[in-house]
């Protein structure tokens, strides 16, 4: 049999919780920090930013956490979501490795982002709140809420990293037909955008510097929260329908992962995956190899430091301890913009640090390189940030056909790459080029990570 192989599971399947992997951690994640005071965060401390259900989600040790009925029957216009078998991809390569991907590009959006822009919209509508704000780098995630929000009647504004927003027409198109007003960032309408641009005129824009703008916004009226693509514990539980789904659907190929790989910018999707799989790791003692990928310019788990920093540029957020390059870092303007962000998931960054998790990182025509090769073989053009695993998954097909030993390898594909048609135009033009970021100015923001207590909470990897 060579053709690709699709394990669908029947809608009834639809997970009714989402697992927790605080609950199966050896050791507790630190603590939040109030960036102010530098004492441990509080539930009134995040009161302005976020609904008091989602706020509770952040800090639960439950194993389990119900998803709302409202929030599952949306779920079911794409979920549960298709895992292939490309055995056209093994055909090419030649390999004796199964290989396996989840799919998540058959959300409204196109990728996995929906799946916490739903519950985030529906907490918050549940609670009052009118309006949301939020940032965005190459646009699945504004898009996502945009989508989401629109369904519970709630407005959006989106702040879009400036080099983003001009290379993804077609995403702020996305995003204002859900009914969302997007803002390229940085932008004259916040104080910290004002600052940037008095300073740098022609920035081009970061996650960091849009998650200030937008969390500026919401912090000045009531009717108003923010919403996070990524990065906060809420954000990475909600995603683990994606990994929940996948255990069941492996069982029904009759196989089980030996590698898992995902892509991870601030962790959303590879944490979707990875996290049910670390804690039956966990529990039962299963040895998976669980692979974080990320670009070489931006390199946050490979070249990162385990320290308390803030999430965002203007220093608006709380410190978070995570694998960090330094709120200040700002990283070259290559194409995966979801995987332009200068910290990582304080959760990714803590199983990392317990030894659960690897990193790599890659070039950007290497990736585009290998997303091509998938496309040619299983018919899906990725999005720029799903290559970075693809470039990994071939790399590990690859050593098992020249060692003659047989893996099973499980791949996260966040989403399609149908808005980012530009990259591939440049790629095959030869116009992409590898875009190494500036040494010096990686260690002056590391070496400006904030003091807690007077010492720099630092932690060798």
């Amino acid at each position: 049999m060579s053709e690709t192989v699709k394990y669908l599971l029947p809608e009834e399947r639809l997970p009714r919780a989402w697992y927790n992997l605080v609950a199966d951690l050896p050791a507790p994640p630190p603590p939040s920090l109030h960036p102010a005071t530098g004492a441990c965060l509080t539930a009134d401390d995040l009161a302005p930013l976020f609904p008091a259900s989602l706020i509770e989600q952040d800090a639960s040790t439950e194993r389990d956490i119900e998803i709302p009925e409202p929030v599952r029957d949306i779920y079911r216009l794409w979920r549960p979501s298709p895992l292939y078998r490309a055995r056209r991809l093994e055909r090419a390569l030649d390999t004796p490795a199964r290989i396996y991907y989840k799919y998540e590009g058959v959300s409204p959006s196109g990728s996995h982002k929906p799946n916490t822009a739903v519950p985030q919209a529906f907490f918050n509508q549940q609670e009052g709140t009118k309006r949301m704000t939020t940032e965005t780098g190459a646009g699945q995630w504004g898009s996502s809420l945009a989508f989401a929000a629109n369904l519970f009647g709630l407005e959006v504004d989106v702040y879009m990293v400036k080099v983003s927003y001009q290379q993804k027409p077609y995403r702020r198109a996305a995003m204002e037909a859900y009914g969302a007003r997007c803002i390229a960032s940085p932008s004259n309408l916040t104080e910290s955008g004002r600052k940037i641009l008095a300073e740098h005129p022609d920035s081009t824009g970061s996650l960091g510097i849009a998650i200030s703008e937008a969390v500026e916004m919401a912090a000045q009226r009531g009717d108003t929260k923010y919403g996070l693509g990524s990065v906060l514990n809420h954000v990475m539980l909600h995603q683990t329908v994606i990994g929940i789904e996948a255990m069941e659907q492996m069982e029904m190929a009759g196989d089980e992962p030996d590698i898992l790989i995902g892509c991870s910018g601030g962790g959303s999707n590879f944490a979707g995956c990875a996290f049910p799989y670390i804690g039956r790791k966990l529990r039962d003692g299963n040895d998976i190899r669980i692979i974080a990928t990320e670009p070489a310019a931006c390199p946050t788990l490979s070249r990162g430091v385990y320290a308390y920093d803030f999430g965002d540029t203007a220093h608006l957020t709380p410190l978070l301890k995570m694998r960090t390059l330094g709120s200040t870092f700002m990283p070259p303007g290559f194409h995966a913009g979801g995987l332009r962000y200068h910290g990582m998931s304080p959760l990714v960054s803590h199983a990392m640090d317990l030894g659960l998790i690897e990193a790599q990182s890659f070039q950007q025509t290497e990736c585009f390189a290998a997303g091509v090769e998938f496309a040619r073989a299983e018919g899906i053009i990725p999005a720029p940030e799903t290559n970075h695993a693809i470039r990994a998954v071939i790399n590990e097909a690859i050593a098992c056909r020249e060692e003659g030993t047989q893996r099973t390898i499980l791949f996260v594909l966040s989403g399609h790459g149908h808005f980012d048609m530009q990259a591939y135009t440049d790629y095959f033009a030869g116009k992409l080029t590898d875009l190494p970021h500036d040494e010096a100015a990686l260690a002056r923001s590391t070496d400006a990570l904030p003091e807690i207590q007077g010492v720099k909470p630092l932690i060798s990897a």
